[in-house]
């Protein structure tokens, strides 16, 4: 018996003094305890993590958990295995990022969530990486944030950064502009029957018109045809490209989904898709990033540009409406992006490109449990109580 001892004694000073293995790692950090017992519930992702190599883990704290599961959204959520497991590999990155190499720049780095069922991106769904001040923060769907409480952990397949949220997996276009209050886009999307149409695509640009920009051309719209309001939203739509705000160049010429081109303007630190500004950037979604502008784009105004100083229409001669078109029959959200970046400008990438129109307050910041309960288990999936 006491040689047993000297030997668990010896062997764990000698793993004190080395790296450990994810599974050691995990266990010898009591602010990880739910998330070990989470993943040793899927032998194939625990097995995998343990082999890889050059991999960066963003580790949802006990706390964090505790957070989702005592959301009414959480605890409403029935059992779906195949939702855990998407949601374990998104918290995992390809690559090792230390906490020095998140910088005030965004950077989209691409995760182990390459489930079709959950993600449809080249190379794997992203997360947004930047620091803001002293924090060091990672923004997933809707705009929800993750700030890192502990950082660099090393194991023997990279680095394990503690977050204090769980992240949220980017739900489709048609569903994050409803979450979002893009009712109207949402409804235009649903009454040119385009909502699969758009969400099947792999890798795709949105630029979508927040309510206000519907409503400013409300008298022209309704007087469209669906075959015509089609052509107009499918040339919101980049086929084929996932351009991240870092990916907006001056004078970028790029085809659309409807065969016309846009063109991105940067315009003292304002970007513009030919004289519609960006509002709100980089909302991660399942095949993409949407992008919230200010003005529906016209694909007969192709020429447009950017003009800070003078109102471009795109619509001529079209006039605002009282009420918002297409939002009929569209559900009030219960919660808003968690970027806040109009209110706020809580993400870097954000606060370059927020809007000074009054349009805007819409995007009022609401980071909870709840909102990343609900989208996170879009199909109903709940963690186990530990």
């Amino acid at each position: 018996m006491q040689f047993k001892l000297l030997s668990v004694a010896a062997l764990a000073a000698t793993a004190s003094a080395q790296t450990m293995n994810l599974t050691a790692t995990l266990m010898n950090n009591s602010m990880l305890s739910n998330l070990t017992s989470y993943v040793s519930l899927f032998p194939s992702v625990l097995s995998s993590l343990e082999s890889a190599t050059n991999i960066t883990i963003l580790a949802p704290s006990n706390a964090a958990f505790s957070m989702l599961l005592n959301s009414t959204a959480g605890m409403a959520l029935a059992n779906n295995t195949a939702a855990i497991q998407a949601i374990l590999t998104y918290h995992v990155l390809n690559g090792t990022y230390y906490a020095s190499n998140v910088t005030s720049n965004a950077t989209f780095i691409p995760t182990m969530l390459s489930n079709p069922a959950y993600a449809n991106v080249t190379g794997g769904q992203r997360v947004e990486a930047i620091t803001e001040g002293m924090n060091v923060t990672f923004f997933s769907g809707l705009l929800q944030n993750a700030s890192v409480m502990q950082a660099n952990i090393n194991f023997t397949g990279g680095v394990i950064h503690v977050i204090d949220s769980v992240l949220t997996i980017p739900q489709t276009i048609a569903a994050t502009a409803e979450a979002a209050g893009l009712s109207a886009a949402a409804g235009a999307l649903i009454d040119t029957d385009l909502v699969t149409a758009v969400d099947d695509l792999m890798d795709v640009t949105v630029f979508v018109p927040n309510n206000a920009a519907f409503q400013a051309i409300g008298s022209a719209v309704g007087n469209l045809s669906m075959a015509q309001l089609a052509s107009i939203l499918e040339y919101h739509v980049i086929n084929g490209t996932v351009a991240y705000s870092t990916d907006l160049m001056n004078g970028t010429m790029i085809k659309t989904m409807n065969g016309n081109n846009v063109t991105v303007t940067i315009n003292n630190g304002s970007v513009f898709v030919n004289s519609a500004m960006v509002i709100l950037p980089d909302v991660l979604v399942a095949n993409g990033v949407v992008h919230v502008i200010d003005a529906v784009l016209n694909p007969n105004a192709t020429t447009l540009t950017a003009n800070p100083t003078t109102t471009m229409v795109a619509f001529a001669g079209a006039t605002s409406v009282s009420t918002v078109p297409f939002t009929s029959g569209i559900p009030t959200p219960t919660s808003m992006l968690g970027g806040g970046a109009a209110a706020g400008a809580s993400s870097a990438s954000a606060a370059m490109m927020a809007s000074s129109s009054s349009s805007a307050g819409a995007w009022a910041p609401m980071r909870t449990g709840a909102v990343g309960a609900a989208a996170l288990f879009a199909a109903g999936g709940a963690f186990m109580n530990v």
